[in-house]
């Protein structure tokens, strides 16, 4: 009986699934004869499997929907590296036959990075390069029939390293898979060129733009895939914002056969055109359609938007938009986000975009690749300018293959993203010379420069030829002196400088001294800062921030003091921070592995204090904002004995002058703003604790408010009515760590002091020959993602002391032996300039742990517990009597003890 149900359900299942099919087709046919042009996704219900040989039953295959990519996990483990090699996507897709006279194509947004694409067993296409579109025309693979037609399409992807496919190496992960959408369309066999490395066959300009008028050049192809010569019209409509017509073109062109036929047509001048700027980014429509010239049958239509805008770049006094001088301030922007890497949605692109026009940006580089066509129609539509580029990062190869790849890569790019009116430069290679080849070969180096060279002139003459209305770029790291001498910096039209002193370098003052240079040495060349930036580990707060410690408080400085500078510095074109949000970069350790830190907002676009900054610098309304809105988990200790507050900074950042502090609901202070920011020493109470900044503009007043939970820790630990509770503290630590799935705050550890806590003897952690890392390691310590915890560590500890009253207690100790005999590879923007990173050799480490005169660990060290790089720790249970409080002693039997963390918490 149970059979013949299941049966039946499945029979019924199928014909309902069959009468589905049946509509949809119905309906599809009648979309595909009202309109010229049917473009539509196919995302949906692919089967995928990752691996060398895929099997030819589906049925272990795994069902995914796009955009998809297979390494959102594998890219965020402890285990070093990441899948680069094959994967497959197979998918049934049904056509109908109203089809059969129509142009049909596959259209992919981006595949990483090799992608070969197969219609019923037969290789359709390959396409090199995983960041920029492709189409398939597959007429010739499948045989319509009289209803539906249905064709397996299989791709295989690929994102292997391979040294003749940029980018090589870069501070970002290689994601594989097909990770923007796939699109099936049916076009009329006379159409827009559709072959032109995936643009849609026209190309729009406004040579000449002004307040009074402006002109509109289009060029295209016209194919014609048919047997007959036709004669055509190719008609151009112009419409504003509201619909209404401006204008409209006729022009006859005659196509022969299975060929394609160019065309130039210039429409008359637009008087007192509305200008496009990122304050008020106006588009008009351009409808360009195809006729058949008797019949004035409509056989293709595309349509564009149209910002009429004009700018220059100037070596002396910046940048210009519509004859007005203009500072150009963004950001960089990657395109990964948390659990899906770069398989993102349109609306999270957007989201992006967004977010950083809700900063008061009018500028991003769109680095370090083509972006999804999201991105840029936002642009367009929200009022951002845009610097585009292609993947040329840290190195080159010398072969034809590499440079052809590259030079179809920077074609792909400016032909699939022409029209953007947003794009005011086309940019190629990313700090070039930063992974230098034959370090150890003088000689043979200098030919690599030279080739180098080569490859660059290519790039800008090809970039030129494509199209001389915008300007060139390349993005040079820091040293000046080296991309002079190698007459690299002589080759773009602008030059971008990565800059990154009181960060990878200690003077934060050189930045300055470094744009001072450029105009030195390059006074016709124009200029923009391309990348600068600081880690902020949004966990980690310091009231004494210095460089690298990964604080949000030192990423504030570092940022107030470059705009500053560039603010000072009328000759800078702009600058393009790094980045917007923290992304992954797979070979990162540091406090949060396998994340880069340097983003205005977190992985998941939470804004850091930095982003509130930039709105204090750039927003032109009223603005103010508490810059520790986020870190609504504090803790400290009481001031003094009895006082029942603790005192800590609060930053509030404005673009007003004056700024008031409410603490609940009390006035705490006003204070002037300088560079828009304010301090506040505020009290906090035990518990709950509201904080209001408040300003006045114009008549109106403004407030911003957030709430924070304080865990106020007893200047006395014996004190009766702020009685001891729990305490975690971070041994060789100035910082505050906060464990927000804990609600734990880690406190910076402390000599000891009588009726209080602290440790008695031993010394920071510091890092061998380390040229940035004030104090701690900068390691993936595996088995935790409490990093930053147990990358800090006091050696040779004596004891730690608590002053505790009596009672039940739960004590854990925490230990990682940092030190390490491995060779690693050395990340460039992570460790130095080395191809290795030299070990520190660890010595033998064995000591027992006593508390209260009982010892608790015996023998520990790194010949047992204590593995290289890994977080190690235990628990404890101590009774207290008799008023002696909490002593652990550490007795060393070999070496030195070491302890990175403590967690105190009283049971009863």
């Amino acid at each position: 009986m149970f059979n013949l149900s299941a049966m039946w359900r499945i029979r019924m299942y199928s014909l309902a699934i069959a009468f589905f099919v049946c509509i949809f087709s119905l309906l599809f046919v009648q979309q595909v004869s009202a309109q010229h042009r049917l473009k539509a996704t196919i995302n949906s219900n692919w089967h995928f499997y990752k691996g060398d040989n895929p099997p030819e039953n589906h049925s272990i295959w795994q069902k995914i929907s796009l955009p998809h990519t297979y390494n959102t996990i594998d890219v965020n483990d402890d285990d070093p590296g990441y899948y680069r090699g094959n994967a497959w996507y197979s998918k049934k897709i049904f056509v109908p036959a109203s089809w059969k006279d129509k142009d049909v194509y596959l259209h992919f947004e981006g595949a990483s990075q090799v992608a070969t694409v197969y219609i019923n067993g037969k290789q359709v296409a390959e396409h090199i390069g995983g960041y920029s579109a492709f189409n398939c025309k597959i007429n010739s693979y499948i045989s319509f029939a009289d209803t539906l037609t249905a064709f397996q399409v299989l791709i295989k992807v690929n994102n292997s390293h391979n040294e003749n496919i940029p980018p090589l190496s870069a501070d970002f992960t290689f994601y594989g898979g097909i990770y923007r959408d796939v699109f099936i369309e049916a076009i009329n066999p006379i159409h827009f060129n559709a072959d032109n490395y995936a643009s849609n066959g026209i190309f729009i300009t406004t040579p000449s733009v002004s307040a009074a008028s402006a002109n509109i050049r289009i060029k295209g192809a016209v194919s014609n895939n048919t047997l007959y010569k036709r004669k055509l019209i190719v008609a151009n409509t112009l419409s504003d914002a509201s619909g209404k017509i401006i204008q409209q073109s006729s022009d006859p062109i005659e196509v022969i056969e299975n060929n394609n036929t160019d065309f130039a047509i210039e429409l008359k001048p637009i008087r007192n055109p509305h200008l496009w700027s990122p304050e008020d980014p106006y588009l008009y429509k351009l409808s360009s359609v195809i006729k058949d010239a008797g019949t004035n049958e409509v056989l293709d239509e595309v349509v564009h938007p149209i910002g009429f805008r004009w700018f220059s770049f100037t070596a002396d006094k910046g940048f210009y938009l519509n004859g007005k001088s203009y500072k150009l301030w963004g950001a960089s922007r990657h395109q990964d986000n948390p659990n899906i890497g770069n398989a993102l949605s349109d609306a999270l692109h957007i989201k992006d975009i967004k977010l950083l026009k809700e900063m008061g940006a009018n500028f991003i580089r769109i680095a370090h690749y083509p972006q999804d066509p999201a991105v840029l129609e936002a642009c367009d539509r929200l009022g951002l300018l845009a610097a585009i580029e292609t993947p040329i990062v840290n190195a080159i190869t010398e072969t034809d293959a590499f440079t052809q790849n590259c030079l179809n890569m920077q074609v792909e790019m400016i032909r699939q993203h022409f029209n953007h009116p947003s794009i005011i430069l086309w940019a190629y290679m990313n700090e070039i010379l930063l992974r230098m080849r034959y370090n150890d070969d003088k000689p043979r180096q200098e030919i690599y420069l030279k080739n180098v060279v080569k490859l660059a002139r290519s790039l800008d003459s090809i970039t030129i030829a494509e199209d001389a209305t915008r300007y060139t770029m390349s993005s040079f790291h820091g040293d000046i002196n080296l991309y002079s001498r190698t007459g690299l910096a002589a080759i773009p039209q602008v030059i971008g400088w990565n800059q990154y002193s009181g960060w990878y370098s200690p003077d934060i003052k050189q930045f300055a001294a470094n744009m001072d240079r450029h105009r030195s040495l390059h006074p016709t060349k124009p200029v923009i800062v391309s990348e600068y930036g600081a880690d902020g580990d949004p966990r980690v707060r310091g009231f004494l921030p210095e460089r690298f410690d990964k604080t949000l408080e030192y990423e504030t400085f570092f940022h107030k003091e470059y705009v500053k500078a560039i603010q000072a510095r009328p000759f800078i074109s702009g600058a393009a921070l790094w980045n917007l949000a923290d992304f992954n970069a797979e070979v990162r350790a540091e406090s949060m592995p396998h994340i880069n830190n340097k983003g205005l907002l977190t992985i998941d676009r939470k804004p850091k204090d930095v982003y509130y900054f930039y709105q204090s610098q750039l927003l032109k309304d009223p603005f103010v904002k508490i810059g520790s809105a986020n870190w609504r988990l504090r803790s400290g200790i009481e001031n003094t004995k009895g006082a029942r507050v603790c005192t800590q900074t609060v930053q509030v950042f404005t673009n007003q002058s004056k700024v008031s502090l409410v603490i609940n609901g009390k006035p705490l202070d006003e204070q002037h703003v300088t560079d828009g920011i304010a301090e506040f020493k505020v009290p906090f109470v035990d518990g709950h604790n509201l904080i209001e900044a408040i300003i006045e503009a114009n008549g109106k007043i403004s407030k911003d408010e957030t709430e924070v939970n304080f865990l106020l820790q007893p200047f006395d630990l014996k004190d009766s009515i702020l009685s001891f509770k729990e305490i975690n503290i971070s041994l060789g630590d100035k910082r505050y760590v906060t464990d927000e799935n804990m609600q734990q705050v880690w406190l910076p550890e402390k000599a000891y002091e009588k009726g209080s806590w602290g440790y008695i003897g031993g010394e920071l952690y510091t890092m061998k020959d380390s040229r940035r890392q004030p104090y701690g390691s900068d390691k993936n310590i595996l088995q935790t993602d409490l990093d930053p915890v147990y990358e800090t560590q006091r050696v040779d500890i004596k004891e730690f002391k608590l002053d505790v009253p009596d009672g039940s207690y739960e004590i854990t100790l925490h230990f990682a032996e940092l030190l390490s005999c491995a060779i690693r590879d050395a990340n460039i923007y992570n460790l130095d300039n080395g191809k290795f990173v030299q070990p520190e050799i660890p010595e033998p480490r064995q000591f027992n742990v006593i508390i209260n005169k009982k010892k608790v660990i015996e023998n520990i060290g790194n010949d047992n517990y204590l593995e290289t790089e890994t977080a190690y720790s235990t628990k404890v249970i101590v009774y207290v009597k008799d008023g002696e409080g909490i002593t652990i002693q550490f007795d060393p039997i070999k070496g030195k003890p070491i302890l990175n963390g403590l967690q105190v918490r009283k049971i009863f």
